[in-house]
């Protein structure tokens, strides 16, 4: 290996500065020289002529040598190159730590935004459900209120007609029995004479449950056959004057209904004899 091989290759554009330098140089030296040459040559206000008989050659003008310019260093553009492109390097990193840092920045914070619409959206969520479960609940509660006083109304309205009927037709009972006993020659209360108390025919009774069952509106589910006993008290023309439970069936809809049908009657029948009983005891049931 030689020195040659091993000397480090000659920075790109030497060639040319050694150019620039030595017509730098030329051109200073031209400029030096003319300066001298100008000064030399300038002329004085008047001119003495001399001669001598011996003709004398004269001396050359001694001039002095110019000063060497000081020769520029070299600039070392190998490092020069070298320490721009460490310093562009450098600032690409430093832009890209910078460009890296705003990008993350900007993705924490659209993080933490989405977090926040997520949250606040969860919780409108949870306060519709919430409100709407309340609204439901307080509906229900309404609506089962409701019903509660409608019922009780319409219970106390069917108990306050079926007291005021009940009174009327014992005042009328009450009433027609004074009558009878009256043109019977008894008194009232009094276990009266054999034709006041004689029984009525056995076809009588089915000819008056022929009259009240069709008015008798039940909802039969045919698991059951609830009997009601039924004490009712007779004008002489056959009138329903007064209407008594004596014996309740356990299903308080099928009573209601038989009262309701017996209501709904007014009149019974009367006995083949043309009488009618003043008291008379029937019992009722859905499937006889």
């Amino acid at each position: 290996m030689t020195a040659a091989t091993l000397r480090p290759p000659e920075a790109a554009g030497i060639g040319r500065g050694m150019v620039f330098a030595l017509i730098a140089h030329g051109l200073l030296l031209l400029a030096l020289t003319w300066g001298l040459n100008w000064h030399s040559d300038s002329s004085p206000a008047f001119e003495a002529e001399l001669w001598s008989s011996i003709p004398q050659v004269a001396a050359p003008r001694e001039e002095a040598p110019p000063e060497p310019e000081p020769e520029a260093p070299k600039p070392d553009t190998r490092a020069q190159q070298r320490a721009a492109e460490e310093a562009a390097a450098e600032q690409q990193r430093e832009a890209e730590i910078a460009i890296a840092k705003e990008k993350k920045r900007k993705e924490e914070k659209a993080r933490e935004e989405q977090a926040k619409l997520e949250r606040e959206k969860a919780v409108k969520e949870k306060e519709a459900k919430e409100k709407a479960a309340k609204d439901k609940a307080e509906k229900a509660e309404q609506d089962r209120k409701k019903l509660k006083d409608e019922k009780a109304a319409k219970d106390a309205k069917e108990a306050k007609q079926a007291k005021d009927a009940e009174a009327r037709r014992e005042a009328l009972r009450q009433e027609n029995l004074r009558r009878i006993q009256g043109m019977a020659g008894g008194t009232p209360n009094s276990n009266g004479n054999a034709a006041q108390n004689s029984a009525p025919s056995a076809g009588w009774a089915g000819r008056v449950k022929g009259r009240i069952k069709p008015l008798i509106i039940y909802s039969d589910d045919g698991t059951s056959n609830p009997t009601i006993t039924v004490q009712l008290t007779l004008g002489p023309d056959g009138r329903i004057l007064g209407t008594k439970i004596q014996k309740a069936s356990g299903d308080n809809e099928w009573d209601r209904a038989v009262l309701r049908a017996i209501e709904k009657a007014e009149m019974l029948p009367r006995d083949v004899d043309g009488r009618v009983p003043p008291v008379v005891e029937l019992k009722f049931f859905p499937r006889e």
